[in-house]
């Protein structure tokens, strides 16, 4: 292979660097008009009048629509249900109740966007305003639910048990319970969620421009919520600025702005602005896990119990459903843990705040409440950390294997990755530097993560997450020869800053023997893209995208090697593709170019062999494999100043273990990003609310980013374990954001051993590190040790 696992120049570059990337503002077509939502000022309430007059007036207005307007042309957008997951009938713009501030409840359209907000603050709201529901504590008497259907505000809650937890518990030697929570923030891509529709009512075709990462998915609710015929609704994706999990699902404004241009018979663009995304975009992460652990008397964790409640925000999204990320965590909770007895709780929780949303990770918690229960044992039995994990984790023996809850674990080298980060941090010099640290008045911490990213994960794991459906032919790709030699490639993967362009070109190039310049890879049209209700997302793409391409790929191959075989009476098996020209091996005057029998291909195929068949031009579906795990360690070293509360990250150290690289530069730039992420979210990122259910950070004033000078240097190791098959890659978009929290957390709690410190929240900016320190009304003691 020349180009896979080079770090070749990426093919997007030379656009986007230039500026000349097509995003949905990028987008002119004549008549467009610009649209503005009209949004709730309240958290809880029932609509009294909606009065539009004034806005009618408003100079370039065109038209204001609302809920009534759009329900004579739109289904709800999901039907209500009963039993353990409830999911309310909801509209695209409110109608009776607004449930959340920013909440749409009208949307105006205009010749130009400074017209249509003009015309959004015209419009008058009477709104009588009921208690919000701003916790998922809230079960007050007399109190107004989120949603009728759910009385208790509880959309889903379920319950599981492997082995005998109640026995382990009863024979602990030590048991340790803590409520760990983790804190509200959200999606933050340079470009917020928008789009631009276009309705032709010669034809009733419905064209969909959209920045957006699920392209096929959206296209097939739109099509039930508008009653369109899907043959009659195209989504296309230009380029994307970013989502993280965002746009992963179709929204209430997609519905909105599509069924705008329909009813106008014009073209209709939205465009989120900053606010927007940060009040009424979407929200994750906000979860507390009441956590107990069952120890022996060396610490080893021999029952597990876990009581997830989730903060679902008020409408339930379309697509994926609200339950799915807390069974992720029910599963991935134990880990590699030895641990054999296990009951698992969990609910979905429905709030007057905006709706929950994937972000990078989603089910990041089950790695932070497991790391940091590692951490917690170890100050509650005077242990160092990395002891305990030795004593806990599974060992190589036990490899293969089978998770508690029930996916493999096959290919395993995540103690690998545990014992090279040790080694590569010189952890216990550390140990040695830090007493030293102290004693100077310093205060120093060393944080450790060790976790399984599922990148896509086995073929089981889905079964694991409560799928009834085998999960095979996850994944197609197309692959066609054009008729001058140059490869498209069809992929369903929609990247947003994945280098798909880049890294299925150098798959797809290697196996057919071309130069990666003359291999396209064609995104973004549900017109042209295989069909896949994921799009891009979950750390899917290094296997099931690159997967099926090369599967597609390998089809053309065997029918050019026939085909030019047939020409030059040779024996296919003697053929080689190098730089684009089939050869007899040993013979290289006996040969074709690609682009030669391409060309025949088209203008003349009744000259090549019957192997040609419909011609070179094929798809493939390709299977989960075995193994699917991406496997790492994370440290984290940190300095705290006592004075100020501030935490100082001067070093990361990453260990990984992905399988084979195809593009080593992007792989370890998606581990920066979510490592920066991570870091983030524990120091910087957090969405408040008051009790009155507003939305206090609307801006980035109050929400706070890192800047590259916040984001420390982060090293990189990456180690090559086993792999089943000839697709030994496996994907990483999710792990840097997943295991950063942990590492991160467990050193501040690290460098605060001296002040007695237990972090249970996830939230450390200074003035919470000045709490704990405050707490025992004083700096540090002289002289004290570090732990372990």
């Amino acid at each position: 292979m020349r180009f896979t696992g080079a770090r070749v120049a990426r093919r997007e570059d030379p656009r986007l660097l230039a500026g000349a990337g097509r995003f949905v503002d990028d987008i002119d077509r004549p008549g467009l008009l610009e649209a503005a939502f009209v949004r709730s000022p309240v958290a809880h309430g029932r609509i009294l009048s909606v009065t539009t007059d004034d806005a009618t007036a408003v100079d370039g207005v065109v038209a204001v629509l609302t809920a009534e307007h759009l329900a004579r042309s739109c289904a709800p957008m999901a039907s209500a249900s009963a039993g353990p997951l409830i999911v309310p009938a909801h509209h695209p713009l409110a109608g009776d109740r607004v449930r959340f501030v920013g909440d749409p409840v009208a949307l105006v359209i205009a010749t130009s966007r400074a017209g249509a907000e003009d015309g959004a603050d015209a419009v008058v709201l009477d709104i009588d305003p009921l208690p919000p529901v701003t916790t998922t504590a809230e079960r007050a008497e007399g109190a107004v639910p989120v949603w009728d259907e759910a009385p208790d505000n509880v959309l889903w809650s379920d319950e599981a048990t492997w082995g005998d937890p109640d026995t382990a518990f009863a024979s602990a030697a030590h048991v340790i319970s803590e409520t760990l929570s983790q804190h509200r923030h959200t999606c933050a891509p340079l470009e917020a969620r928008a789009g631009v529709a276009h309705f032709d009512p010669s034809t009733g075709n419905l064209h969909y421009e959209v920045s957006h990462q699920n392209p096929h998915a959206l296209r097939l609710h739109l099509a039930a919520i508008l009653g369109i015929a899907a043959s009659q609704l195209r989504v296309t994706c230009p380029d994307i600025g970013g989502s993280f999990g965002l746009k992963s699902n179709p929204t209430r404004e997609d519905v909105a702005v599509c069924a705008a241009a329909r009813h106008l018979g014009r073209s209709v663009r939205w465009v989120a602005d900053r606010a927007e995304n940060l009040v009424a975009g979407g929200h994750a992460r906000e979860e507390q896990v009441r956590v107990q652990a069952a120890l022996d008397e060396h610490g080893v964790v021999t029952g597990l119990q876990a009581e997830l409640v989730m903060d679902h925000g008020a409408y339930p999204f379309l697509n994926l459903p609200l339950s799915l990320f807390a069974n992720i965590v029910k599963v991935l909770l134990p880990g590699t843990l030895r641990v054999r007895h296990y009951r698992f709780r969990g609910s979905v929780v429905a709030t007057n705040k905006a709706s929950y949303v994937a972000y990078r990770g989603p089910w990041e918690i089950e790695c932070w409440v497991r790391e940091r229960l590692m951490d917690l044992i170890a100050r509650r039995l005077n242990l160092d950390p990395l002891e305990v994990r030795r004593r806990n984790y599974r060992g190589d023996d036990q490899f293969p294997g089978t998770m508690l809850t029930g996916p493999s674990l096959e290919y395993m080298t995540i103690n690998q990755t545990l014992d090279r980060a040790v080694e590569l941090a010189d952890y216990h010099g550390f140990r040695q530097a830090q007493v030293e640290a102290r004693g100077q008045g310093r205060h120093l911490g060393i944080g450790l993560c060790t976790y399984l990213e599922p990148g896509p994960g086995p073929t089981d794991y889905g079964q694991a997450l409560g799928f009834t459906y085998e999960q095979r032919s996850l994944q197609r790709a197309r692959v066609k020869l054009e008729p001058d030699g140059a490869v498209t490639v069809y992929t369903s993967q929609q990247p947003h800053g994945q280098s798909h362009e880049t890294t299925l070109a150098q798959v797809v190039a290697d196996e057919l023997g071309v130069d990666i310049d003359k291999v396209r890879v064609a995104v973004g049209d549900t017109d042209l893209a295989p069909f896949n209700m994921v799009g891009t997302g979950g750390s899917r793409a290094a296997t099931l995208g690159a997967g099926a391409a090369q599967g597609a790929a390998r089809i053309v191959r065997h029918k050019l090697l026939s085909v030019v075989a047939a020409l030059l009476e040779a024996n296919p098996a003697d053929l080689e593709i190098t730089d684009g020209v089939v050869a007899v091996r040993g013979s290289p005057d006996r040969h074709r170019t690609v682009a030669e029998v391409a060309r025949l291909s088209y203008l003349a195929p009744f000259t090549l062999h019957q192997d040609l068949g419909d011609g070179f031009d094929a798809s493939f579906d390709f299977e989960t494999p075995a193994g699917g795990w991406t496997q790492s360690t994370h440290v984290c070293w940190v300095e705290l100043d006592p004075g100020t509360g501030q935490v100082t990250v001067p070093r990361y150290l990453v260990v990984e273990d992905c399988g084979e690289m195809i593009h080593p530069a992007v792989v370890e730039g998606q581990i920066r990003g979510g490592v920066a992420q991570g870091i983030s979210s524990v120091l910087f990122e957090r969405i408040v609310y008051d009790g009155d259910g507003q939305c206090l950070t609307s801006t980035f004033m109050d929400y706070l980013l890192p800047t590259a000078a916040e984001i420390p240097r982060i090293d990189i190791e990456h180690l090559e374990g086993p792999s089943q098959g000839d697709v030994p890659w496996r994907g990483v978009g999710e792990g840097g954001a997943i295991g950063a929290p942990a590492a991160l957390c467990n050193a501040i709690e690290d460098a605060l051993a001296p002040w007695g410190a237990t972090i249970t929240e996830q939230y450390l900016p200074p003035s919470r590190i000045l709490d704990f320190i405050a707490a025992v009304h004083g700096p540090a003691p002289d002289g004290d040790v570090a732990r372990g």
